[in-house]
């Protein structure tokens, strides 16, 4: 009897070594979540934003909680785009609002789950950090 392997194609992504598979997914994760929230921050299609917003930070910056949304929304997406084109910096620029979100929510008293989360997002874009790069990460495929 004989047997015969049949030759299935790989991707891509699975040829690629596992570091490069993690810097990968962790891009586009954070390159497409933040552009979302941060275009969601127009809509309130998700939720409404503003009642996620200490009323300590419009004092700080003395807006409406929605024109504060509207401000968090430009940055999300600038962040997404960042992580996209440079994701050394822009994971770095995730973290730290990642963090501002955290202290907010702390502030504010509620929504600790929340908290929690984005502090494992917070870890999550420190490792994209680590795997990127320095440079063009085209270079080191």
């Amino acid at each position: 009897m004989k047997t015969t392997t049949e030759n299935i194609p790989t991707g891509r992504l699975q040829t690629m070594a596992p570091d490069r598979q993690a810097f990968f997914l962790l891009r586009t994760v954070f390159t497409v979540a933040p552009i979302l929230f941060g275009l969601d921050k127009f809509t309130n299609i998700l939720t409404d934003w503003t009642s996620y917003l200490a009323p300590v930070a419009t004092s700080v910056v003395p807006v409406t909680p929605q024109t504060f949304m509207y401000i968090v929304g430009v940055v999300e997406i600038i962040a997404g785009i960042m992580v996209a084109v440079r994701p050394r910096f822009g994971s770095v620029l995730v973290a730290v609002w990642l963090l501002g979100i955290i202290i907010n929510l702390l502030v504010l008293g509620a929504y600790y789950d929340v908290a929690l989360r984005d502090f494992g997002l917070l870890v999550a874009a420190l490792a994209l950090n680590r795997l990127s790069p320095a440079g063009s990460w085209r270079r080191h495929r």
